[in-house]
């Protein structure tokens, strides 16, 4: 047990007026928002702090990332005239540097220190934790805990396909966790890690299949990105197969693994060094005894939630992945935040009520911040304004060329409903465009914003100044319309005859 749980005794009932289960990044909000708001809170988890976010998820992904991006740079250094010789991947090493970072990360955590200070009681490596009863836990490390409100924040794991030979295959954990990086691969799936894990591995080397088996990868996202990214990784030599068909099996062979499968009748196969299956992830329910609690999963296998984030079981309240929502981390965060309020004040605030932002840690990155193009004609008459980034003059001066960003307006309030982009520092201009979203500004507003220059976010201005210009709407006493105004001026920046002119 770690320093803030060894007050609480074994096989005796300790009683909260909070009980969060699971410590990634729903469980500590959750935690941190009941303590704040007076509640006597504790936090128990089956291993250690930070859940899948930190030991299994972006904070390793991203530091393997890390080391593609460096080795991508390394070899674009002669662009720049600068010779140095040919990157070599010592990937041991590199698996040492994750699990630095890991534990970097867990035990300088802010989040950690701020419930420690808040006087949570944090209980790690309590193994399995089961109800007994609709207010009650117990742990096969021997403890029972009794609380008035509890918070399900267990996340989830890995989905299995029910089809032969499912076993050979490898998931993100284990395939990150190999020896050395494999000469090719197979990658099932098409969603965000499944992109991630085809980036990373085609960067080191790895001969990289995508097999997706709906129309195109990344379905959640806008199309734009969706085509921007099987673009651009078959530029570098993905392949990728979408609307592949059915998977029939997968069969060992002297070199490795062959996926089997059919579509139309007719069969097919792929082999490779190794097959990853990032096919998404199911709640991670199992062992919980939901039922001894009157909890409820959906249709899919989820906990079952209202929009103020309640179970069947009022008092029980759910967060993060294992409600089977936008599983990402901005949201589980939120979802935290939303489940201990509602918990201790009543239903008042709803889950729906937030801008979803999220970003990728491929090359070239991908991020979104609110609806996309399709989720905004839902309900509204939109227009897209998209700059792109062979136009604009950081990204020149950088030579990342390749990406665009795309703003989604209402027509009517000209208020942005989206931001979509792709490219270098996808993530940040995103998260800039979801404070502007948050905000309710208006495209014409946040063209009045000054913004460095060159920066990767002055291209939101670019693209709502664009978005303005087809609006036909005022600037302070200029028009943004085809004369010689601040669209134009804007327009004449991103013209790459123009850069000597404009520096001059």
């Amino acid at each position: 047990m770690t320093e803030s749980n060894r007050s609480i005794p074994a096989r005796t009932a300790t009683n909260f007026d909070v009980l969060v289960i699971g410590a990634g990044p729903a469980g500590a909000m959750a935690a941190l928002r009941a303590a704040d708001l007076g509640a006597r809170t504790a936090l128990v988890t089956s291993a250690q702090f930070g859940g899948m976010a930190a030991h299994d998820g972006p904070v390793p992904v991203r530091t393997l990332a890390r080391a593609a991006r460096l080795i991508s740079e390394a070899r674009r250094l002669k662009e720049y005239g600068i010779e140095v010789g040919n990157p070599a991947l010592d990937y041991q090493r590199l698996l040492a540097r994750v699990r630095e970072v890991v534990d970097d990360v867990v035990a300088h955590s802010s989040s950690r220190e701020q419930l420690e200070m808040l006087g949570v009681s944090v209980i790690e490596h309590a193994g399995t934790v089961r109800f007994n009863d609709p207010h009650t836990v117990v742990t096969s490390a021997g403890l029972r805990l009794r609380a008035d409100k509890i918070i399900l924040c267990v996340g989830g794991v890995t989905r299995q396909l029910p089809v032969p030979g499912f076993e050979l295959t490898s998931d993100h954990t284990s395939v990150f966790g190999a020896t050395s990086a494999p000469d090719s691969m197979l990658v099932v799936g098409g969603g965000s890690t499944a992109v991630q894990i085809a980036s990373i591995f085609c960067a080191f080397g790895s001969r990289v299949q995508v097999f997706e088996a709906g129309p195109r990868i990344l379905a959640n996202e806008d199309d734009d990105v969706s085509a921007a990214i099987a673009a651009a990784f078959r530029k570098v030599g993905v392949v990728v197969s979408q609307d592949f068909g059915a998977i029939v099996s997968f069969e060992k062979t002297p070199t490795g693994v062959r996926m089997n499968f059919a579509k139309g009748g007719k069969q097919s196969s792929a082999e490779a060094a190794i097959a990853v299956a990032a096919i998404g992830r199911a709640a991670d329910t199992r062992g919980l005894n939901l039922s001894s609690a009157g909890v409820l999963l959906d249709g899919r296998g989820f906990v079952k939630v209202d929009d103020y984030l309640r179970t069947s079981t009022p008092h029980i309240l759910a967060a993060g992945d294992v409600t089977g929502r936008l599983m990402v981390v901005p949201s589980a965060i939120r979802d935290g935040f939303v489940a201990a309020t509602n918990a201790l004040r009543g239903a008042g605030e709803r889950a729906s009520e937030r801008i979803d932002v999220s970003a990728s840690f491929t090359h070239p990155e991908y991020a979104r911040a609110g609806l996309t193009e399709v989720e905004a004609r839902r309900e509204h008459d939109v227009l897209t304004s998209t700059v792109r980034f062979d136009s604009t003059m950081r990204t020149i001066i950088d030579g990342r060329k390749d990406g665009f960003c795309k703003l989604v307006v209402d027509r009517r309030t000209a208020k942005i409903l989206g931001c979509h982009c792709v490219g270098e520092l996808a993530g940040e201009l995103a998260q800039t465009a979801a404070v502007a979203i948050s905000a309710g500004m208006r495209v014409d507003e946040l063209v009045r914003v000054q913004m460095a220059f060159p920066t990767y976010v002055g291209n939101l201005a670019y693209a709502a100044a664009d978005a303005a210009r087809q609006l036909e709407l005022g600037v302070g006493n200029q028009h943004i319309g085809t004369r010689g105004d601040l669209y134009e001026n804007l327009r004449q920046w991103d013209d790459r005859r123009k850069i000597v002119e404009v520096a001059v």
